[in-house]
């Protein structure tokens, strides 16, 4: 009996041997995915591309999961190009995600390539045209293996509307980003911006809550360059795009606290605050001619959306506004109420004068700490 047991117990371990031999041997080869590759977001009949908006996102380019049946990593490639065929293609970029944005920017870049112009004065170039897109996936990294999927090519009207000869210069947003902010770090999370000056398009402000963690400053919502922080804890640091990115600004701990960059001397400061005393308001919106075109506009606020991590901050994503003029106002009533007079940016006062308004569609944030307003245009689709 006792020489059967250790038979038994000999045989067990055998196979258990051969049992994990056989899982060594297991060799998973990747296959094409039989449903392939393709844009699943909607897009617009037309993309009106203006250089004010150039650092907009113009589109984000969604697109279904790539499955090679091998665990293996998948990587996309968003290209772009002004034909058809692909014959100049450009790699906007890559990812693991399965998700790209482009800026207004880049997509005037490819219709510029294209051929098409916005100067009224050169007739035998169109202002409209088409431009075309598609994503590729490949198994790894570098797409070596032969293993890929291409999607259907997309292809894209777009608009440069006709200028004169002057030309409203860009200007630079800079948005916060950083487990310290709302947005985490998201770099394309309705990430809140900084106010600019209305007269030193190199000077940004902000007020408000900070969790204990670290930010830093992005120019383009979805990219990670160009982007702003500190190597020394006194001094600005930018990384435009082609070197080493700087490190964060430090939040020691939960707080109020204001912060003012100086992009032109690359200085900025930090001073804790008190906010507690600050009123807090159950709504405020916007109220003028602006929003209507007419009188009628004076009738009636169309609200903003207070920030649930910063209750101070008040925004909307994207609003259409008209020649003429706004205030903000709280709880639907005049006793509080904020104007200035100085357009896209500035900071407005109690009972302030009326805000000039140039009619556009534009991203629209408010503080009502610091009574700070700034209008970023939204690239028209």
């Amino acid at each position: 009996m006792k020489k059967f047991l250790i038979l038994f117990l000999t045989i067990i371990a055998f196979g258990g041997f051969t049992s994990c031999e056989h899982d060594d041997d297991v060799v998973f080869v990747a296959q094409p995915d039989p449903e392939g590759v393709a844009f699943t977001n909607s897009f617009a009949e037309n993309y009106t591309l203006i250089s004010a908006a150039s650092n907009n996102l113009a589109e984000r380019f969604v697109w279904n999961e790539v499955n090679f049946d091998a665990p293996t990593t998948v990587t996309y490639e968003l290209q772009a190009s002004t034909t058809s065929d692909f014959s100049d293609l450009v790699v906007i970029g890559t990812t693991s995600e399965t998700n790209m944005g482009v800026t207004v920017g880049q997509m005037m870049d490819l219709a510029e390539d294209a051929g098409l112009d916005n100067d009224p004065t050169t007739a035998e170039l169109p202002n409209s045209g088409q431009i075309f897109f598609r994503v590729r996936a490949y198994a790894g990294t570098d797409g070596s293996n032969g293993l890929v999927e291409t999607s259907q090519v997309k292809s894209l009207s777009v608009t440069l509307p006709e200028i004169g000869e002057e030309e409203e210069e860009t200007k630079t947003e800079l948005f916060l980003v950083g487990s310290a902010t709302a947005a985490g770090w998201d770099n394309n999370n309705n990430n809140t911006p900084l106010f600019r000056d209305s007269e030193n398009d190199n000077l940004y402000y902000f007020q408000g809550n900070f969790t204990a963690g670290e930010f830093k400053l992005l120019e383009i919502r979805g990219m990670w360059q160009p982007q702003w922080g500190t190597d020394d804890g006194t001094t600005l640091a930018v990384n435009p795009g082609d070197g080493t990115d700087p490190g964060v600004f430090a939040i020691d701990s939960e707080g109020y606290y204001s912060y003012t960059f100086n992009t032109d001397d690359m200085t900025f400061t930090k001073e804790s605050i008190d906010a507690s005393s600050a009123d807090t308001y159950g709504s405020i919106g916007v109220i003028g001619t602006a929003t209507t075109g007419t009188d009628e506009g004076w009738n009636a606020d169309m609200d903003l959306t207070q920030s649930s991590f910063n209750p101070h901050i008040w925004y909307s994503t994207e609003m259409q506004l008209f020649d003429g003029e706004m205030k903000f106002r709280a709880n639907d009533a005049w006793d509080v109420n904020w104007g200035g007079d100085t357009e896209i940016s500035g900071k407005s006062t109690m009972n302030g004068p009326n805000i000039p308004v140039s009619e556009g569609t534009y991203e629209i944030w408010f503080n009502d700490l610091d009574g700070r307003y700034i209008l970023i245009p939204v690239g028209e689709e």
